[in-house]
């Protein structure tokens, strides 16, 4: 009755099914692994049903307040488009990202990509004249 419950109330974030077991058996994982408190490291986070990098990175970031790397689609899309990464493998480009970005701006950094990638750089019609970052955008550059 709880799955069917949480698929309900999770419906709108697509793969529902999915989610709502991984977010039952994660929760019992905490509560038998760690004493019901969340892991405050990657290690942990990723040993988690359900949890990757990117989850584990957002917890980390938003919860405890440690710099990560967030990739998640918008953070892909425009790593790319800029040329910081040539890679398609998420955490390739997180760690391509840790050797230029500065460490005390990992957490900001991803949250600013995101935003741009919800509002400008959007996947399949980019809004490049509107860009803030078009003068060092490769893909911005030939296609505006």
């Amino acid at each position: 009755m709880l799955v069917i419950q949480l698929q309900e109330d999770i419906r709108s974030t697509g793969f529902y099914r999915n989610k709502a077991k991984n977010i039952i058996n994660c929760s019992k994982d905490i509560v038998s692994r760690f004493g019901g408190k969340t892991p405050d490291n990657i290690e942990d986070l990723t040993s988690l049903q359900g949890v990757g990098r990117k989850t584990a990175n957002v917890v980390l970031s938003n919860i405890f307040g440690v710099q990560a790397i967030i990739v998640d689609t918008h953070v892909l899309r425009i790593s790319n488009r800029l040329g910081l990464t040539i890679n398609s493998d998420p955490v390739k480009i997180e760690f391509d990202l840790m050797k230029i970005v500065p460490k005390n701006s990992w957490s900001v950094f991803s949250h600013r990509i995101i935003a741009l990638g919800r509002t400008i750089c959007l996947a399949k019609k980019p809004k490049c004249p509107a860009c803030w970052l078009l003068e060092y955008c490769r893909y911005g550059q030939e296609n505006v």
